[in-house]
């Protein structure tokens, strides 16, 4: 099986002969966004601006791991030899939906950088200020940057909406999409409101806030989503096999992330090492620190947390337990599945480069 590179881990690719998933993913993604720009430039050059940057987010880098989960939950109930080529809109519009995802949460956390490049609303903000707008510019930057979303989150629906499918199909497949949009905004809420009421939160509710706001949109429903694409009809033993990793291995996901927001190389995660330190995010990283704490260092933690002093606590490595588990529960998930070999190969085998990963 031919392979695509994901940060020093190698990601399984569909298996027909030399063609790309990743790359047919991006070919999806530039000719649907070139009308898109085109249609907004008719209307004042500005919007083709606006339009181009959303577009340039899209396309510059990242992993496009949505689209990899949902293309292998449909290939693993249809079998290797039926084409992607009806099925590569719906899989593509994860990515569009992903990018709506982290405009906002950017927003949110007031984060500098993405992949190593700045945020939309940096990108506006500075924008404004070189050009001499009036008012502030950092508003104007978060004010443009929430419409970058909604246009891309816009997006996603018509994109989706070009795959041919039967209308029973069509209503599965919506209905899976929209319950995984459901469960990313409820999980991104409740990661605000861990922020604002810190002293009501626990690893538990943490770990809630990783299965709606990652795992579920991550891994859970985008393979629910492949799956319901080769028809309405499917196995409940599959349904439930691939809820059970996606949950597991999107968890996993959460919390390597909640690892390499404290201890990751920004020159490699494309992202400050300080965000969630800087906001007092209560990931499960610090609930499982202030669990593990001394008296004294649960008032250092209070005061003032730092990576060595989380690192003291012993909470990386009780984490890193934690991903080891639920990525070896999410793959015995598999096990039994009534699921093509090839497919399962593959999950198992992205189970851990999405969750071992330096970025």
């Amino acid at each position: 099986m031919a392979n695509h590179t994901l940060e020093g881990r190698t990601l399984p690719r569909q298996k027909r002969g030399d063609t790309d998933l990743v790359g047919q993913i991006e070919g999806t993604l530039i000719d649907f966004l070139a009308t898109q720009i085109n249609a907004l430039d008719t209307i004042d050059p500005a919007l083709s601006r606006f339009a181009q940057t959303a577009c340039d987010l899209v396309l510059g880098g990242g992993k496009r791991l949505r689209p990899t989960f949902a293309y292998w939950g449909w290939r693993g109930v249809v079998g290797p030899d039926e084409p992607i080529q009806p099925v590569l809109p719906a899989i593509a519009a994860l990515e569009l939906m992903h990018t709506f995802a982290l405009v906002h949460d950017d927003v949110m956390d007031e984060s500098a950088t993405r992949r190593g490049a700045p945020t939309a609303h940096r990108i506006f903000a500075t924008q404004h200020g070189q050009e001499g707008g009036l008012g502030d510019s950092s508003r104007f930057g978060s004010s443009s940057a929430i419409l970058l979303g909604d246009l891309c989150l816009i997006w996603a629906d018509q994109l989706l909406a070009r795959t041919p499918l039967s209308t029973a199909t069509l209503f599965a497949v919506r209905a899976c999409y929209d319950r995984m949009r459901i469960e990313a905004v409820a999980g991104q809420y409740l990661d605000v409101l861990g922020e604002a009421r810190p002293s009501e939160w626990s690893l538990e509710r943490a770990l809630l806030v990783a299965r709606h706001k990652t795992a579920s949109y991550t891994v859970q429903r985008p393979l629910q989503f492949g799956m319901t694409l080769a028809g309405p009809s499917q196995s409940s033993a599959v349904d439930e096999a691939y809820g059970t990793y996606g949950a597991c291995v999107g968890e996993a996901f959460q919390l390597r992330d909640d690892l390499l927001g404290v201890f990751g190389d920004p020159a490699v995660t494309g992202k400050p090492a300080d965000d969630d330190l800087r906001t007092g995010k209560p990931t499960a990283l610090l609930m499982l620190a202030r669990q593990l704490a001394t008296p004294t260092q649960l008032t250092r933690l209070a005061d003032k947390p730092t990576a060595d002093l989380i690192a003291e606590t012993g909470a990386p490595d009780e984490i890193e337990s934690l991903i080891k588990e639920r990525v070896e529960d999410g793959v015995a998930a598999l096990d039994e599945a009534p699921i093509h070999p090839d497919a399962r190969a593959a999950l198992t085998q992205l189970a851990d480069a999405a969750t071992h990963r330096p970025a």
